[in-house]
């Protein structure tokens, strides 16, 4: 994993810390992206990822293998 030092500065009333280009880049991210910010017991993890939207899809990829067979037939009208 790639560590990059950054500095935090202040955005209007709040403040922000920039992500280098080439970061930007491997992580296809752009300006105007959402990321989530997690306070973990190192420190702050910025991702893209929203938890709760893989635990969503995890749940109805179960459903879809588990109702298999209905999901078939519904998928034929």
């Amino acid at each position: 994993m790639l560590v990059k030092e950054t500095v935090i500065r202040p955005i209007g009333n709040s403040a922000g810390v920039s992500i280098p280009k080439a970061m930007l880049e491997r992580l296809h991210l752009r300006e105007g992206d959402k990321v989530y910010l997690r306070e973990t017991a190192e420190g702050v993890l910025v991702t893209a990822l929203d938890e709760r939207f893989v635990r969503a899809m995890e749940a109805l990829e179960e459903g879809m293998r588990s109702y298999r067979n209905a999901m078939r037939e519904l998928a034929k009208k």
